[in-house]
C-alpha cells in the first residue's frame, strides 16, 4: 500500500456563518500503480483534500500515510524534504516560474533535494514529454499545452511515490487537452506511478482504473 487516508475531517471557520465542514472522514487506500480520479462540484472539497495529501496543509483530524510516513507527524524541515522527494503536483494553472527556461522550472525539484545528475534528468525528463527543442524557452514564449508538458516534467523528474494532479487539462483546449492527457496516462503507465486525478471531465476520469465522488464532504 502506498497511500492510507484515514478518516480525515478538515473545517475552515467562516467570520460569517461560522464553522464550514470541507470533509466528513474521508477514508481511502491506494496501491502502488493505481489510478483514481475524484470528481466532485465546486466547492465540494477536491482541491482541499488535494492540498492534505501533499502536506500543504493539516487536517483537523485523521492521518494521511503515504509510503510509510504519516505527514501528521513530520515537522516543518522533514516535511518539505519529504513533499519534494515523494510527492510530484501538477496543477490547471501550471505554476511555472516565469523568469526561467522549461530547463530550469523542470530542474527545481532536483536543485531543492541536491540531487547529483540533475542535468541527466532534467533532459531525460524534457526527452519523455517532447520538449528536447524547447528547453531554453521562457514560459511566457510556450503554447499552454507546452507550459503543461513542462509542469507534468517537473512533477515527475524526482521519481515521487505519487502524482496528484489537480484539473490537469482545465487550461487547454479539447485537442491540447487531450495531447497533454495521452502524454500523462502513457507516462504513468509506463513507470507504474500512482496517480490521483480531479477534473470536472468525465471522459479523462474515466482513463483512470477508479472513480469516485466527493460530496457533502465524504467520498463516494
Amino acid at each position: 500500500m502506498i497511500l492510507k487516508v484515514d478518516n480525515i475531517y478538515k473545517s475552515f471557520a467562516q467570520a460569517e456563518s461560522g464553522l464550514l465542514e470541507i470533509l466528513k472522514g474521508v477514508s481511502f487506500k491506494m496501491e502502488q500503480g493505481e489510478t483514481l480520479a475524484i470528481a466532485g462540484q465546486s466547492g465540494s472539497g477536491k482541491t482541499t483534500l488535494l492540498s492534505l495529501l501533499a502536506g500543504l496543509d493539516s487536517p483537523d483530524s485523521g492521518s494521511v500515510i503515504l509510503d510509510g510516513e504519516d505527514l501528521n507527524r513530520l515537522n516543518e524541515d522533514r516535511l518539505a524534504k519529504f513533499r519534494a522527494s515523494k510527492i510530484g503536483m501538477i496543477f490547471q494553472q501550471f505554476h511555472l516560474m516565469p523568469h526561467l527556461t522549461a530547463a530550469e522550472n523542470i530542474s527545481l525539484p532536483l536543485e531543492i533535494l541536491k540531487s547529483r545528475d540533475i542535468e541527466e534528468r532534467t533532459s531525460e525528463a524534457l526527452k519523455q514529454v517532447g520538449l528536447e527543442n524547447r528547453r531554453h524557452h521562457l514560459p511566457g514564449h510556450l503554447s499552454g499545452g507546452e507550459c503543461q508538458r513542462v509542469a507534468i516534467a517537473r512533477a515527475l523528474v524526482v521519481k515521487p511515490a505519487i502524482l496528484l494532479a489537480d484539473e490537469l487539462t482545465g487550461n487547454l483546449d479539447s485537442r491540447t487537452g487531450n495531447q497533454v492527457a495521452d502524454l500523462l496516462f502513457d507516462l504513468v503507465d509506463s513507470i507504474h506511478m500512482t496517480l490521483i486525478l480531479v477534473s470536472h471531465n468525465l471522459e479523462l476520469a474515466g482513463r483512470c482504473q477508479r472513480q469516485s465522488r466527493l460530496a457533502d464532504g465524504k467520498l463516494q
